[in-house]
């Protein structure tokens, strides 16, 4: 192993938190549930920082990074809606929101042309938005005294945030398709 794989690792042991993230959560250790959330959240700043850092970015670094972070906040929001501390319906969208994504560029990729998928500005707003969530639904549970309001007012902001960044990709690969449809359809006419 060489400093290079150094952000692999970190990536490899962010995935490997989840489970301690989700068996604190399910004991109702918010405390420490919040404690591991927020070492997997520095994590993966710093492995983002060493990939840059030493360009060492990899195809296996493009794949862990992501998944790590998309499954330690699926096993957050999961274990919170089933522990009644979020709304099942906030859950539920922004469950739907990333199986959307993952099909939406999965049928693009397929069915029209390779793409490659980029996060707007508004889903980076959205994740960001997601794990603030976390962290402050966690605070309240650990003790932290937040007025509720705020947790509801954040609750709202996910909500919201969520939604639109669905539609954005939504219309963007809508758009996406129908530029390419058309450019075939062109294509077909000025072989004739």
């Amino acid at each position: 192993m060489t400093l290079r794989d150094l952000p692999n690792l970190i990536s490899i042991l962010r995935i490997l938190l989840v489970a301690p993230v989700a068996i604190m959560l399910m004991e109702k250790n918010y405390l420490m549930a919040l404690i591991l959330f927020l070492v997997a959240g520095i994590s993966d700043g710093i492995d983002g920082y060493l990939a840059r850092r030493l360009d060492c970015r990899t195809r296996l670094g493009a794949f862990l990074d992501p998944f790590a972070d998309k499954l330690l906040m699926l096993v957050c929001y999961l274990s919170l809606g089933w522990l009644g501390e979020l709304p099942i319906w906030l859950v539920g969208a922004v469950i739907g929101r990333d199986i959307l994504i993952v099909a939406g560029a999965a049928f693009y990729h397929y069915l029209v042309e390779n793409m490659e998928v980029r996060p707007s500005l508004l889903s980076k707003l959205n994740t960001v938005l997601q794990i603030l969530l976390v962290v402050v639904v966690l605070m309240a549970l650990a003790g932290a005294p937040l007025p509720e309001v705020f947790v509801q007012f954040m609750i709202w902001a996910v909500l919201a945030s969520t939604v639109l960044s669905g539609l954005g990709y939504l219309l963007e690969w809508l758009r996406l398709t129908s530029v390419a449809l058309r450019d075939n359809l062109g294509k077909d006419h000025t072989d004739d």
